[in-house]
């Protein structure tokens, strides 16, 4: 019979970003607690738990996480810090080698220095590459064309030689489209390249129009599709999985809605809730964007019990935009 082990004292790394800050505030409010290791880069100070311990410093400094670790006794990690921009990847290759896989490198050798074994990793849907016709699941072929999509793919085939050799367990979450927000945080990235604040941007009067690439894609309206989940829904998934979570044991999930929304869905949605016309530039296609990109999420949905509550467009734009209504300037002087 399984037993599961207690986790209560986890680290977050990448905490004061999108994903990891409502992460930490699901894991705070199921009472975990939670370190929050963040470097501000890109995260901001506003985003931090204020029932979190904070620690502003770099994974590349194996003496502090590993001092971060053991002063909080720490059961698991939730390891969310990287970079992650598609287009910059491509353009600074060794810095996106060198944050997201040394990084990664210099926390597992800190966790193993301090006897941690579990761990939850953040990857991504860009493993998949240019995708296909159908629903992914886990084991689609893994063919990434982005730099970024290729150190996440490193970072995985690293960490499945682990448990082989020590006693470490770990799980990979895949997402798709993170979006919308909870009550407290939502989505501040300087620069913004996500579709749904990027448009919602326009309604708040900080970007005159909103861009859309490619119109003749073999979609029904020509545009790409893609799996939006919300980011309330994606904390959850961490959750699940680091408490699950079993030394020596490897898993791996997609984590998506499993329904895809077009480009112009998403752009005729905004304009619905925010009752803003929200003017559209039509640009040629970008080299490599996917028509489709949809996930299977049957797996985690079977083993995690995994149940997103936000499936519907509408509810996942209308909480992103209450968010953006309440902080036109993201997170303001806190910014980083």
């Amino acid at each position: 019979m399984r037993v599961k082990l207690r986790i209560v004292n986890i680290l977050v790394t990448g905490g004061a970003g999108y994903i990891g800050s409502v992460t930490v505030e699901v894991l705070i409010d199921r009472g975990h607690d939670v370190t929050v290791l963040d470097n501000l880069s890109t995260g901001h100070l506003g985003a931090v738990h204020p029932q979190a311990t904070f620690l502003r410093s770099d994974l590349h400094n194996v003496g502090e996480v590993s001092k971060a670790l053991r002063v909080g006794a720490i059961d698991a990690v939730i390891h969310f810090a990287a970079s992650s921009l598609v287009a910059e990847s491509m353009k600074e290759p060794i810095r996106y080698f060198d944050n997201n896989v040394v990084g990664t490198i210099c926390l597992l050798q800190a966790m193993q220095e301090q006897g941690v074994a579990r761990l939850v990793f953040s990857s991504t849907a860009a493993l998949f590459g240019t995708g296909g016709d159908d629903l992914l699941s886990e084991n689609a072929p893994k063919q990434p064309t982005s730099v970024y999509g290729e150190s996440k793919y490193l970072i995985e085939r690293i960490l499945r030689w682990l448990p082989k050799i020590n006693d470490l367990g770990y799980t990979s979450l895949r997402y798709f489209n993170a979006s919308g927000a909870s009550s407290k945080y939502g989505e501040d990235h300087r620069p913004e390249t996500h579709l749904i604040p990027l448009t919602l941007q326009v309604a708040i009067g900080s970007r005159s129009s909103i861009s859309i690439y490619g119109q003749n894609y073999s979609t029904v309206d020509g545009t790409c599709i893609r799996d939006y989940v919300h980011v309330l829904d994606l904390a959850q998934a961490h959750v699940l999985a680091v408490e699950d979570i079993q030394p020596g044991e490897v898993k791996s999930y997609n984590v998506g809605n499993g329904v895809g929304f077009s480009v112009q869905e998403v752009v005729d949605t905004c304009r619905q809730i925010t009752q803003h016309p929200i003017p559209v530039e039509l640009k040629p296609p970008r080299i490599g964007d996917p028509p489709f990109l949809v996930a299977d999420p049957s797996q985690i949905r079977s083993e995690l019990g995994w149940n997103p509550h936000f499936t519907d467009l509408q509810e996942i734009i209308a909480s992103a935009w209450d968010w953006h209504k309440r902080h036109p300037k993201g997170y303001g002087i806190d910014s980083v």
